[in-house]
């Protein structure tokens, strides 16, 4: 056990690489310290994001309850694929990102007491921006300029939940927050053409860089209550809480002149590259919102189950505490979510169609971003299975999400996605008495 516990740590801290990478490339993740990602496992994703649903072979990364109802060490690991078509009153474009987004491993340690640690993403960021103004300087009319950012925020995690009575279930999570966040801005003057196309007039460019480095702490608390209505349906109550807590970030600002090549390349000397002095902006406290969630559902175990949820976040202090961007204001935000699973027949032995477990649920989200006076909601629906491993109680969970975020309105983007995920849900035992050696 101890071998496989150790596997499971080198294993987490290996990942840590993979699952900071570039997880988005969506243009609202320019806005406050990216676009936030970790949103539950596959198996929740496919119910519209609910975590209300709790059993004891798969991990609820939401509620930290959850762990005191586990009979099993469970391992699972969480990737995705999200395709974007943007429109805009320019016209349209495509976009692609791949992430490994949860990798997490949780076992009971006493048959009330559950315990789990992992990794997550919480924000991500990825995008570029293009666009052309007047620079007010005659000889170089037009100024084009450049928007890069990428980056996020992780989250490593430990969790304990336990079980205070039969059906009654509390729970915890310490969150340790870590990452960094790049912006640059590139610039260059020059003229239109004769088919309205931008090209430079002078052999050199400015660019700023940014760079944040995130860390800090933060914390989640929830609860659980089961009750049956008779021998079969039974309803399930879940609630939790994430309190405001601060992340610290420390920022650093470069200044570099580019030289243009012949070729259109760009070279930066040594001696062209500035630190900026930040004063009081080098080291400041970001805030990460409080957010609450509490939702109810009916089922009849390992047939079905239905339920809806609401999320209400105070976004009002977000930002990346470096950047600010005009035009956009932060309320709080809200979420219904809604969804369900149904099994047609768990233990059947004649069909293995009739073991696989369905999934779907709807959302609408006010993610409380308002950029130009337009508000950015989104919306989505979802479809999943969880496929058994042969006659075990492991898992494959495949789902699949589509929506929009965004308005074209006050010359904005809006984004249609699809995003594809993919999930292993493995079980094992741990703690168990050798009768025999």
């Amino acid at each position: 056990m101890i071998r496989k516990f150790l596997g499971l740590l080198i294993l987490l801290f290996t990942c840590q690489i993979s699952i900071a990478q570039q997880g988005t490339a969506s243009p609202y993740s320019f806005l406050g310290i990216g676009d936030l990602k970790f949103k539950g496992t596959t198996e929740n994703r496919s119910m519209a994001g609910m975590s209300i649903y709790s059993d004891s072979i798969h991990i609820n990364l939401q509620n930290p309850a959850a762990y005191g109802n586990l009979k099993f060490t469970t391992y699972t690991l969480g990737a995705s694929y999200s395709q974007l078509r943007l429109e805009s009153d320019a016209g349209t474009d495509k976009g692609s990102s791949t992430a490994l987004e949860y990798l997490a491993v949780a076992f009971p340690i006493t048959s009330k007491m559950g315990l789990g640690f992992g990794l997550v993403p919480f924000s991500s960021v990825g995008y570029r921006f293009e666009g052309i103004g007047e620079s007010g300087i005659a000889s170089a009319p037009y100024k084009f300029a450049q928007y890069e950012g990428e980056g996020g925020l992780n989250s490593a995690f430990i969790s304990l939940g336990y079980q205070i009575t039969k059906g009654f279930s509390v729970g915890a999570t310490v969150n340790y927050n870590f990452g960094t966040i790049e912006n640059q801005n590139t610039e260059f003057l020059g003229e239109l053409n004769d088919d309205g196309l931008f090209f430079r007039t002078l052999n050199y460019g400015t660019r700023s860089r940014d760079e944040s480095k995130l860390s800090g702490l933060s914390y989640n608390i929830g609860a659980y209550y089961n009750t049956k209505f008779n021998d079969k349906l039974s309803l399930t109550t879940s609630f939790t809480l994430s309190p405001k807590s601060d992340i610290t970030s420390r920022n650093t600002r470069e200044l570099a002149a580019l030289n243009i090549t012949a070729a259109g390349g760009e070279i930066v000397s040594p001696g062209q590259v500035d630190i900026v002095d930040l004063g009081d902006k080098q080291k400041t406290d970001l805030v990460l919102p409080t957010k609450l969630a509490f939702g109810a559902g009916v089922g009849e175990k390992n047939k079905w189950f239905a339920g809806a949820e609401y999320t209400l976040q105070n976004n009002s202090d977000f930002g990346n505490g470096l950047t600010t961007i005009e035009n956009v204001n932060y309320e709080n935000g809200s979420k219904i979510a809604a969804g369900g699973f149904y099994i047609p027949k768990y233990n059947s032995f004649t069909s293995y169609w009739e073991r696989v477990t369905y999934r779907a649920g709807v959302r609408y989200e006010d993610t409380g971003i308002m950029v130009r006076n337009e508000s950015i909601n989104d919306f989505g629906i979802s479809f999943g299975v969880g496929l058994p491993m042969g006659r075990t109680l492991s898992n494959v969970n495949l789902g699949v999400e589509f929506g929009k975020r965004g308005t074209i309105n006050s010359g904005l983007i809006k984004e249609n996605y699809v995003n594809f995920h993919i999930s292993l849900s493995l079980n094992d035992k741990w703690f168990i008495k050798r009768k025999y050696n």
